[in-house]
């Protein structure tokens, strides 16, 4: 076990000793809306679910596609999750884990510490042996204590001095940077100065993340400098969520920009630039 990630085998050994664990069920996918469905057809054993758009985002608006949740709504939440200090969560999803690193991310920056990210998601799970169960799990509530604030964000004003003086990573697919292909936001293209680091090259043919040194060799030729400061973004800031967590994996600690290219494509005036080099 990392301090980011935990594996199958290592997850089920926890939940057989009867360890203090909360484990959440966050499946969700750009472009469906059948996470519910499908956590209902078959979950983790004692998973909670949990929705991307309404709980672990405030609804669209200037803000961005997901913006962020206020400290206090993600903190009754959480404790509806049924999260007790000392509990380890364990977040997973079904799609590379981009989801799932939204609720590390939140929960990290709400000052909770001991939440891991199950490696290779749900089907790393059946992978290992693990069962699936059926059906609803209503948590009894926890009592968790958040602060707010506890990891580093970059807002729309200050992105560009970032992208200046830093180095900006934009982790959507290439042809989306390269302003080829823009399925959901107003405009294509990138900001001005980011340079491109899909997320989906983290992890292997199996889902899994790429070990540690693999994923600074990767962070490094492309051109993250640790030495600077350095943030990421990608559609809607989910996807940049899980950049943010492979680069902490790689030794690299990333701002969150959470607004991404749905907020700065949707306002008037913000510079776009297009192509593969940077703007």
């Amino acid at each position: 076990m990392t301090e980011i990630l935990v594996s199958a085998a290592e997850l089920r050994e926890a939940l057989t000793a009867g360890e203090p664990v909360r484990v959440l069920d966050v499946r969700w996918e750009l472009g469906r809306s059948d996470g519910h469905r499908r956590y209902l057809e078959g979950h983790l054993p004692g998973a909670v679910y949990v929705d991307l758009d309404t709980e672990l985002s405030a609804p669209p608006g200037p803000g961005g596609r997901h913006p962020l949740p206020s400290p206090s709504v993600f903190a009754a939440l959480a404790q509806g999750w049924g999260i007790h200090d000392g509990d380890t969560v364990v977040a997973y999803d079904a799609s590379g884990g981009a989801a799932a690193a939204r609720a590390w991310w939140l929960l990290r920056h709400a000052g909770f510490e001991t939440v891991r990210l199950l490696d290779g998601g749900v089907q790393a799970w059946q992978a290992a042996g693990g069962a699936l169960e059926k059906g609803q799990v209503v948590a009894k509530p926890g009592s968790v204590n958040l602060s707010w604030g506890h990891m580093p964000v970059v807002d729309m004003d200050g992105v560009p001095a970032l992208a200046a003086n830093g180095v900006l990573v934009d982790a959507r697919a290439p042809e989306r940077f390269r302003g080829e292909s823009e399925p959901i936001d107003p405009q294509a293209g990138h900001i001005p100065g980011a340079i491109n680091v899909p997320a989906a090259g983290n992890l292997d043919a199996k889902g899994h993340y790429l070990l540690v040194p693999e994923l600074k060799q990767r962070f490094e030729a492309a051109g993250v400098d640790s030495s600077k400061p350095v943030g990421a973004y990608c559609g809607s800031g989910i996807y940049a969520s899980a950049q943010v967590a492979a680069l902490a994996m790689a030794g690299v600690e990333a701002a969150l920009y959470p607004g991404s290219w749905s907020q700065w494509s949707s306002t008037p005036g913000q510079p776009v630039a297009s192509g593969a080099a940077d703007g």
